[in-house]
């Protein structure tokens, strides 16, 4: 952790999940330096400080530096990049915690290879809860650059929540199969929460998710969200338009590169398009879990349009043969 003034590391877009990624890491001891376009949250105390601008980032930290990165997928995280490439020094390390496209991740750890930068591609889940109380981080990277940043991640990871995934790209790669996953799993509760409305009497539906959530085979952290949503919000107040960053669509698209059958994963794409232009119970369902863990909004939403068109950069890239 920090010795004299300088911080133990930085983190860079200070939204829902950078933020509260700095409050754990405060909370935990870190001296943390943090760098915002928006409006900046609260300081939790001395152990944080927030730079007026980029330039100040490298004096800031002890080396090598260690910058997280948590702002939008796209266009966003090249420029942040390059300007980073322009501050840095050989050794310091670039931790892309955004959901950035693997395919980019390989791409820009390669462009600042000659540079003596490592940029790590950090696949984080757990939602802003997470962030805050612990996250589950999947990294890829050389494995010398990892070992490095491996003490803080695994401080700030919930208990077994960390691993080093592989080379570059693999970080975002295996969140990226994990968000596919998460796609097929929201299909079938929200297809199984329409079944229950549909039923000819009326159910206790709330207490069938609680009855679920203890000791049945598929208790989960989605059904617990359901329930506590169903309980708040019911069914009819929710819209039943489901808006989402395209990332899951990636996922199909390298499925076919890859030769990998993926139907459940593909189809919870379809299904999620097809939201779009009605309403439906097991959409409004998924919406409502979406919102429960990830904050994500009820209804159409401008930004979410704009990040499936702009948060990828290249296209797919062929793994390196051993």
């Amino acid at each position: 952790m920090a010795t004299g003034g300088r911080c133990d590391f930085a983190i860079l877009g200070l939204g829902r999940m950078g933020a509260n990624l700095m409050r754990q890491a405060v909370d935990k001891g870190y001296r943390v330096a943090g760098y915002t376009k928006g409006a900046p949250p609260e300081s939790p105390g001395s152990r944080f400080t927030l730079l007026a601008d980029l330039s100040r980032l490298r004096d800031a930290l002890k080396p090598p530096r260690k910058v997280f990165l948590y702002v939008p997928a796209g266009v966003a995280v090249d420029e942040l990049i390059r300007a980073l490439a322009k501050i840095l020094e050989r050794g310091d390390i670039i931790l892309d915690g955004g959901n950035s496209y693997w395919g980019d991740s390989v791409r820009r750890a390669r462009k600042l290879e000659p540079l003596g930068i490592h940029v790590l591609d950090l696949g984080t889940s757990g939602g802003v809860d997470g962030a805050r109380n612990g996250a589950c981080f999947m990294i890829g990277g050389p494995r010398d650059a990892v070992a490095q940043v491996e003490p803080i991640l695994k401080k700030l990871a919930t208990r077994g929540g960390y691993v080093h995934a592989g080379p570059s790209g693999s970080g975002h790669f295996t969140k990226l199969v994990h968000n596919g996953i998460e796609f097929g799993m929201l299909q079938a509760i929200g297809e199984g929460v329409d079944l229950l409305e549909h039923f000819p009497a009326d159910l206790p539906i709330a207490d069938v998710l609680a009855c679920w959530r203890h000791g049945s085979v598929i208790r989960s952290w989605l059904i617990d969200l359901m329930e506590e949503r169903y309980r708040e919000d019911g069914m009819k107040a929710v819209p039943g338009v489901i808006e989402d960053t395209g990332e899951v669509n990636w996922l199909v698209a390298d499925a076919m590169e890859l030769e990998v059958a993926t139907p459940a994963i593909a189809l919870s794409v379809t299904q999620l398009i097809a939201s779009r232009d009605t309403s439906k119970n097991w959409a409004k369902a998924i919406a409502m879990m979406r919102h429960g863990f990830g904050g994500h909004p009820y209804g159409r939403s401008k930004y979410l349009q704009r990040e499936r068109r702009t948060s990828r950069i290249g296209g797919f890239v062929a793994p390196e043969k051993p």
